[in-house]
């Protein structure tokens, strides 16, 4: 019999490739390494959102990223001045992720 592939118990990150726009060219895919929420703190965490800025709610829900620089509050900040998009297009790709908005093959 086949091993199941589902576990109830989730696994405390994910990756996930975010699409970040660049500005005259293609947006560039960078992979991201999520925290997990369940149902529970994921509800907290939409709520609160509209109080937060958007490196702080960054840190909160990744845990580190495919490029070269280290993950901290300063490369979160340069790269939210150089691609304004980049902020918005983290954010939403872990909303979609961890609400299962998207379909995976």
């Amino acid at each position: 019999m086949a091993k199941p592939k589902f576990n109830l118990t989730a696994v405390p990150t994910f990756k996930a490739d975010v699409s970040i726009p660049v500005p005259g060219g293609k947006s560039v895919n960078v992979e991201f390494t999520f925290k997990h929420r369940g149902k529970g703190q994921f509800r907290e965490f939409v709520e609160g959102l509209s109080d937060r800025e958007d490196i702080d709610v960054i840190k909160d829900i990744a845990s580190g990223w495919e490029l070269e620089e280290s993950f901290d509050a300063e490369n979160i900040e340069k790269m939210a001045e150089n691609y304004i998009g980049s902020t918005r297009a983290i954010i939403e790709t872990y909303m979609r992720e961890l609400s299962g908005a998207r379909a995976k093959n």
